[in-house]
């Protein structure tokens, strides 16, 4: 962050726009989350942006009063990078739910987390599409129910932390809505990661998902064992696959350059240089 760090309260990120999620949505406790993250930060709106996808927590955009990017479905990573490397002074959160960020969006995933971009990529997880009514999604289990599965999904669901891990980010956590504080805090440290870091969200979907609920994920997680070590890239695959208990918190974090960091160094000559060769070039073919 290149702004000072002033005092701000969650309000100043909250915009005018009226919340239009269902009664209930984990992804109102994301919101919040989100706002105290900014405000413990001190950021001014204008030096953060706010990019989603396609899907009912892709609405993120409109409910903050940063700059904001509302994309298409599953293409969030791909604007968020060309924001980043275009204005790196600008801290870049991204947010999506797990049919944006796992199905069509998913060979962005795996390249954003291999090259390390310096951003922090929120999905909130809820194993159905929600905005489309009901249909299971790449996280739903076995046997999940729903429109399109009407005798139970035949498929297993993806591991979105063992994804991340495998494709290179450098800062894996989960967290659930129903524990803002921890979120906030997994938020905070995952936006000052130098790197890619993701943060996969438990986010219960009242309307369309009876199974994966408030009480069903309260009852299934549990913090990750104090003893713990993030930098021990075994023991968090290890952490990762453990589903009795799911584990909450940060499963792995590596420090190293991003991919920002490496493509500076590749760069060569100064400004007053690079105008002299482009003026060279005119003149040559001029």
């Amino acid at each position: 962050m290149t702004a000072a760090v002033v005092e701000r309260k969650a309000e100043d990120f909250k915009s005018e726009v009226k919340v239009t999620w269902c009664p209930g949505c984990g992804d109102f406790g994301v919101l919040n989350a989100t706002y105290k993250a900014l405000a413990e930060q001190g950021y001014d709106t204008k030096d953060v942006v706010v990019v989603s996808g396609i899907g009912c927590s892709s609405r993120f955009p409109f409910f903050v009063s940063t700059y904001g990017f509302h994309g298409v479905h599953g293409r969030a990573l791909p604007i968020a990078t060309g924001i980043k490397m275009s204005r790196p002074e600008l801290e870049v959160v991204v947010f999506g739910g797990d049919g944006d960020a796992f199905a069509i969006g998913a060979g962005h995933f795996v390249h954003a987390c291999r090259r390390n971009i310096d951003m922090c990529y929120v999905i909130m997880d809820n194993a159905v599409y929600g905005l489309t009514k009901g249909q299971y999604s790449p996280t739903s289990h076995v046997g999940f129910v729903s429109k399109t599965t009407p005798t139970g999904s035949s498929e297993e669901g993806i591991n979105p932390l063992m994804l991340a891990i495998a494709s290179g980010a450098t800062y894996v956590a989960r967290g659930f809505s129903s524990k803002p504080k921890d979120l906030t805090k997994l938020i905070v440290d995952g936006i000052n990661h130098k790197g890619f870091a993701v943060i996969d969200c438990y986010s219960p979907c009242p309307t369309f998902n009876k199974v994966n609920t408030f009480n069903y994920w309260k009852d299934e997680t549990t913090p990750l064992p104090a003893e713990h070590d993030p930098r021990d890239r075994t023991a968090a695959i290890t952490m990762a696959l453990t589903d009795d208990p799911l584990y909450l918190g940060l499963f792995y974090q590596k420090e190293g350059d991003s991919f920002g960091d490496r493509v500076g160094a590749r760069s060569t000559g100064d400004a007053a240089q690079t105008q002299a060769l482009v003026e060279k070039l005119i003149a040559k073919y001029s």
